[in-house]
């Protein structure tokens, strides 16, 4: 062995600190005095501490999903027939910036970012070549997309129409989830509150059209990866959900209908008790909310139904095979908490899109936790530990305590408005990349230890086509040269009438418009005609 492959300490060894991550005190030792039978319930039964099916994964399997979608309509659609004959049982849709964000192949901010951090996605034409060959009555499809999710979610229904699958078939999630991109992401387009409206629309549509579709996924997993613990990224969640449910209310939705098809999202970091403690605190706090504040009497309005990612910024480049891992171990925190879908970052995402070969290893990793490890065979397997118990005890009251703090603000709108939420997620992303370059929160090959001037190699490295933009651009053109145009006037003429008035759906517009080939763009553009565009707080 060189001496430069030594493995070091970077300074003094790292120390175990009798705190969780979410600043929880962890006791050497929990006894019996920390279960209270009562609180903890049995699976199956309000408050569904222990989840919300009686036989879990017994009944179903999570869905194994990998999130994926890289340059052209053609080449995602190849990489998920390849996840599909590997084991992958749904699908999951990454989408590039550009259609994030509203805008076509040709604009110029575009160019640059054309298929690289998902697919392209800029009208049907380009939808219907993604979904060929795949029987979208028999698939469930999860879209990551926010800003424009009103849209992909219409352009979806328009290719189920085009391959004659009712709408009633269709299974899947749309995330859809505008109040955390405000925080987290970035990817918003209008101001909050027409954005309010806009996702209110696509639920009270879709729980209609398409009654077995989740339209939102209330994800936490975005500020998670922002700095916030897994107390923060819980509460700050329900806090969205909570804001959700009374839109809807306001627009005169039926909580006890449209709650059964709402769901989260999350992301699993390295911390096994405190994730699994949030998901059982997080379920048994929604359900309570649910029946004490919504008088929801229906056990299925009051599930907390939700996915995750394991992976996001719990990966690091340095040591990428430790990565593997990781993923592992976050896994089983998800599989423990109760998670209904799964998606496992491959190893090298930390660097790259992933290879065939390290999303194949990613989607192994869930197979053989599903039907080897044997962890999934009963319910709960950790329920009444001591300090699980005791652990998610503490957890919700922490959860609680942020979200009362959010109340007392005046509730996550005026919140993200003012911008004081923003600042709270800045401050505790400081704070959580001041602890790791000290060495305080250890990270294995990154800041412990380290090998000194190693050089990042995988057996396999991917390359995007250079050619991906230009054929684009070749096909949005065509797109352009052969579609109806006055079709398409007509159509966004509509949308547009639709959007100037507060009490009309703009979805069936928006699916009309679809239909007509009219681009992601066009339409985002006649939204911001009417609503304007959201103005980030001066104080950030």
């Amino acid at each position: 062995m060189k001496r430069d492959d030594i493995l070091r300490f970077e300074g003094a060894p790292p120390q175990l600190y009798p705190t969780s991550p979410s600043g929880i005190d962890v006791p050497t030792c929990v006894d019996a005095s920390a279960v209270d039978a009562e609180r903890i319930g049995q699976p199956g039964e309000y408050p569904f501490t222990r989840g919300i099916f009686p036989d879990g994964y017994q009944g179903r399997l999570w869905t194994i999903r990998q999130y994926s979608g890289f340059g052209t309509a053609e080449e995602s659609n190849e990489r998920y027939k390849f996840l599909l004959e590997k084991g992958q049982t749904g699908l999951s849709v990454a989408l590039d910036l550009p259609t994030q964000c509203g805008l076509d192949p040709t604009h110029p901010m575009a160019r640059p970012e054309i298929g690289k951090v998902g697919v392209s996605l800029s009208n049907l034409s380009e939808a219907e070549i993604l979904f060929k060959d795949l029987d979208l009555s028999k698939i469930s499809t999860s879209f990551t997309i926010n800003g424009t999710a009103a849209i992909i979610y219409a352009m979806y229904l328009a290719v189920a129409d085009k391959q004659g699958v009712p709408r009633s078939k269709l299974t899947g999630t749309i995330q859809n989830d505008i109040l955390k991109e405000y925080v987290a992401r970035g990817t918003w387009i209008f101001p909050v509150r027409p954005s309010m409206r806009l996702i209110a629309d696509s639920i009270l549509y879709s729980n209609e059209l398409s009654p077995r579709f989740n339209p939102i996924s209330i994800a936490g997993a975005h500020v998670r990866d922002a700095g916030a613990t897994a107390a923060e990224e819980m509460a700050y969640t329900l806090a969205n959900g909570l804001a959700y449910v009374d839109e809807l209310r306001s627009r005169g939705g039926d909580v006890e209908k449209f709650a059964k098809r709402l769901s989260f999202f999350f992301y699993v970091h390295m911390d096994f008790f405190d994730e699994i403690a949030k998901f059982r605190a997080g379920r048994r706090l929604w359900a309570r909310l649910m029946k004490e504040r919504y008088d929801v009497q229906d056990p299925k309005a009051q599930h907390f139904r939700f996915g995750v990612v394991c992976g996001g910024s719990s990966l690091v480049a340095p040591q990428p095979y430790n990565n593997v891992v990781r993923v592992a171990v976050e896994t089983m925190a998800a599989v423990f908490g109760g998670a209904q879908s799964i998606f496992t970052c491959a190893f090298d995402e930390a660097f790259q899109i992933p290879t065939e070969s390290s999303a194949e290893l990613a989607v192994r990793t869930q197979q053989i936790l599903a039907y080897e490890s044997g962890i999934g065979r009963t319910v709960d397997p950790l329920g009444g530990s001591y300090f699980l118990e005791q652990h998610t005890d503490r957890m919700e009251e922490q959860i609680v305590g942020i979200m009362d703090e959010i109340d007392a603000y005046g509730g996550v709108v005026r919140a993200i408005e003012d911008g004081w939420l923003q600042m709270r997620l800045a401050e505790r992303g400081l704070e959580r990349k001041l602890d790791t370059d000290a060495g305080k929160s250890v990270v294995v090959g990154q800041n412990h230890f380290k090998k000194e001037n190693e050089e990042i190699k995988v057996g396999e490295v991917f390359t995007l086509d250079p050619t991906v933009a230009q054929r684009a651009l070749e096909k949005y053109q065509h797109v352009m040269d052969t579609r109806d145009n006055s079709a398409v006037k007509h159509a966004l003429s509509r949308l547009s009438a639709a959007a100037a008035k507060d009490d009309d759906n703009v979805m069936p517009y928006l699916v009309e418009c679809c239909h007509a080939y009219a681009t992601v763009e066009e339409m985002t553009d006649c939204l911001k005609a009417q609503w304007g565009e959201f103005k980030e707080p001066v104080n950030l």
